[in-house]
Parts: C-alpha cells; sequence; structure tokens
C-alpha cells in the first residue's frame, strides 16, 4: 500500500515491486511526478506505465479542453524519459463500455435504436477496445523486452471502425436504419465552447478521434512503437461486432 501524497509511503510500497502501472484519473495526472521521483530515488523499477490509456498523446490534433489534459500526459512522458526511467506508453484508444456502448452519444450507456449524432463526416476509422482486453495486453507487456521504451498500440483489426460503419453495424442488429444527424467541424468545435463539463470534454475527445482520425491517422513506425494484437496473436480480444450482441 501506498499514498501518492505521502511521498515515504510511496517510496515503501515501490520498493516492493518492480513495476509501477499508473491508472490516477485526469485531476491526478500531474502528481504523477510523486511517482517518477520515488522510482528515481528507490532504483529497482524495470518498467512504468504512467497513466495513459487513450490517444497517443504525442500524435494529436486535439483542441481545448481535452488539450490541457492531453498536455499534462505529454509533460509526464518527457519526465519518465528525462529520468531514464524504463517506460511503456499504452495508447489504447477508445474503451468500449464508453464507445461503442452509447454509439458515442453523450449521456447514453446503450445504444439508441432512433437517431444518432455523427461526428464530422463519420468516415474517419477509431478504435473501440474492451476494457479486460486493454488490462490483458498491459500485463503481457510488463516484462516482454519488445516493449520497453515504445508505445503500445492496441489496434486489433477486429475493432477498426469508422462512425458510419458502426452505425450500419448497429442497424444490422436490430433491423433497422437510424435517423444521421452530421455534426460538421464548426459546428463541434462551437458545441465544445457552449457545453457544460464534462460533456465539452467528451465532445472534444470526440473531435480529436472522429473529425481529426487521431487514432489511426498515422502508421505505427518500429522506432517509436509495436501493436498489440499482432504481438501477442494468442488473445482473443472481444471484438466490436460481439460486444454489441449484448444490447440487442
Amino acid at each position: 500500500m501506498g499514498d501518492l501524497y505521502d511521498y515515504e509511503s510511496l517510496v515503501k510500497a515501490i520498493k516492493q515491486v518492480d513495476v509501477v502501472i499508473s491508472a490516477v484519473g485526469s485531476k491526478q495526472l500531474a502528481d504523477q511526478v510523486k511517482i517518477i521521483a520515488a522510482i528515481k530515488e528507490t532504483g529497482n523499477i524495470k518498467r512504468f506505465f504512467p497513466s495513459e490509456f487513450r490517444n497517443d498523446v504525442d500524435r494529436t490534433n486535439v483542441v481545448e479542453p481535452a488539450k490541457a489534459i492531453f498536455a499534462t500526459k505529454v509533460g509526464i512522458r518527457r519526465a519518465v524519459e528525462a529520468e531514464g526511467i524504463p517506460y511503456t506508453y499504452v495508447a489504447s484508444n477508445w474503451f468500449s463500455g464508453y464507445f461503442p456502448s452509447s454509439l458515442a452519444q453523450a449521456g447514453v450507456t446503450t445504444p439508441l435504436r432512433d437517431k444518432v449524432v455523427i461526428l464530422g463526416d463519420g468516415n474517419h476509422k477509431a478504435v473501440y477496445n474492451k476494457e479486460d482486453d486493454i488490462g490483458t495486453y498491459t500485463i503481457k507487456v510488463v516484462d516482454d523486452p519488445r516493449t520497453l521504451n515504445k508505445i503500445l498500440y492496441i489496434r486489433p483489426p477486429g475493432n477498426i471502425y469508422s462512425f458510419n460503419y458502426l452505425v450500419s453495424l448497429w442497424e444490422k442488429k436490430i433491423g433497422k436504419a437510424l435517423e444521421r444527424v452530421y455534426a460538421p467541424e464548426e459546428h463541434l468545435l462551437k458545441n465544445i465552447q457552449e457545453a457544460p463539463v464534462p460533456i465539452k470534454v467528451l465532445l472534444s475527445y470526440g473531435h480529436s478521434v472522429f473529425v481529426k482520425g487521431d487514432q489511426t491517422n498515422f502508421e505505427i513506425e518500429p522506432s517509436f512503437g509495436v501493436e498489440a494484437s499482432k504481438l501477442y496473436p494468442d488473445v482473443k480480444y472481444t471484438a466490436v461486432d460481439e460486444y454489441l450482441n449484448q444490447f440487442v
């Protein structure tokens, strides 16, 4: 046991392990410098995973307010690297518990059956991963030398869909066509400015992924990253098609 705000307890806890996986929330991201300091002091950590678990924050076109959150994560990455701490960054992309379970509709917990708002033109591809699978891939990585000082991208082929295709997949399952309302970028940016928290945060994430294509608009180069499903073909991940069946 350790307390992020009790440095001595943090050092004591880290001395007992050889891998640190941080899953702190957005309001505690900056406080990970305390973990970095404790890791540096103990000198026994073989791998550190800072709290990431979304887009690759070094390759993004995100706008505020998500931009500030991403900037904090970037700062933590640079601090880890500056201290020479062995790391893996996990770019898990969308959580299935948020998307596609809501068809990316803010404040919704199950896919709608009448109307859906599609951000942008709906053609940029995003990646949707079940949380259990993200955990499985993360644990697989902890002592794998192929992922040392690299970004682990979780992009299994059965989970990469455009917004339009995701809606079509759902329509096929329920045997009904949904009314599709498209929100162009100008309209979305205006909504981001006017919406309350946390809706504006979610919309700014959506702008990054569905309008700018930030989860799939670049190739994964061996110099900086690896892809999880290729690295671990033995993992049976939950495909989006299968995941949506529970809501039918």
